[in-house]
């Protein structure tokens, strides 16, 4: 009876959570704490999120509330809490810009960048997103960009203005023009890789110091006129109004009239030199014999 009593109290009965679900210890009593405290350990390890390779984020495994069907047992469904966004990717036109580029916004936007450029040299780079050679150009025009900080670069998007490039009669890409204070546009040219020297040359000559004379030109008018008139754009221009000139005077006959400072002073015929009309007709009706 003693020996029942000692293997009856190797068994304890515990209640395993709040749900009332009970389990049965198969450990003496001399273990039954420690060994339940491993369990419990290991339990929590289960129950928490488990280390996984998704950049130190856990796995978390959720059980599947769906009815098992007759002879299958439950399932469980894992997923991977990573917290992981993936971003914008970047389009090949906005990557390497420099501090003075910028893409331009709309038709109103190109014209005050170029009247508010000043004397500084703005280079207007027309591209599209779908050309190969613009795409091949970029990375050497940022380059550039870096090497020439003074000098303002502005990107059109030929496909997000269309319109406005019709009206500025670009029609090759990529496209380039160049605008210096009052002179307004110094050059124009298309180029690609094979002659980005072209690109370079122009720099080199319109980027040197010089003093403006007169207002900035940027575009010019009847450039001006063609985007006023595109209805698909909202810009308005009122042209300045050009002063009449001046009639000019007519030269013939100045040369033969002497200033009157310069006319002689010639003495005037005494009184008693001088004859009346009525003498002369006598004298000219006796000469013809009446």
């Amino acid at each position: 009876m003693a020996e029942l009593l000692s293997k009856a109290n190797l068994f304890s009965y515990f209640n395993q959570d709040q749900h009332n679900k009970s389990s049965i210890s198969v450990f003496p009593k001399s273990c039954a704490g420690s060994c339940s405290m491993k369990l419990r350990s290991q339990a929590l390890r289960l129950s928490s999120p488990l280390t996984s390779d998704f950049h130190g984020h856990g796995v978390v495994f959720q059980e599947n509330k769906a009815i098992p069907k007759r002879g299958s047992s439950s399932k469980f469904s894992i997923s991977a809490q990573t917290g992981l966004r993936i971003g914008k990717a970047q389009r090949w036109w906005e990557k390497g810009l420099q501090p003075n580029m910028r893409e331009v916004a709309s038709a109103q936007d190109l014209v005050e960048s170029l009247w508010h450029a000043g004397d500084k040299l703005v280079v207007v780079d027309f591209f599209s997103p779908g050309c190969g050679g613009c795409k091949a150009l970029h990375p050497k025009i940022c380059q550039l960009a870096e090497m020439n900080p003074d000098v303002q670069f502005l990107q059109v998007n030929y496909e997000e203005h269309k319109s406005m490039c019709y009206s500025l009669n670009v029609h090759v890409l990529p496209f380039f023009r160049f605008y210096r204070g009052a002179h307004g546009r110094v050059c124009s040219f298309s180029c690609t890789n094979a002659t980005i020297k072209k690109f370079k040359d122009a720099l080199a000559k319109h980027t040197p110091d010089r003093c403006g004379l007169g207002p900035t030109k940027g575009l010019e008018e009847k450039e001006l006129l063609a985007l006023a008139a595109n209805k698909d754009l909202s810009f308005n221009y009122t042209p300045k109004p050009h002063p009449m000139p001046a009639p000019a005077v007519e030269e013939v006959g100045l040369a033969e009239v002497p200033p009157p400072h310069s006319i002689p002073n010639l003495p005037l015929p005494l009184p008693s030199t001088l004859k009346s009309t009525q003498e002369i007709e006598d004298k000219t009706l006796v000469s013809a014999g009446r």
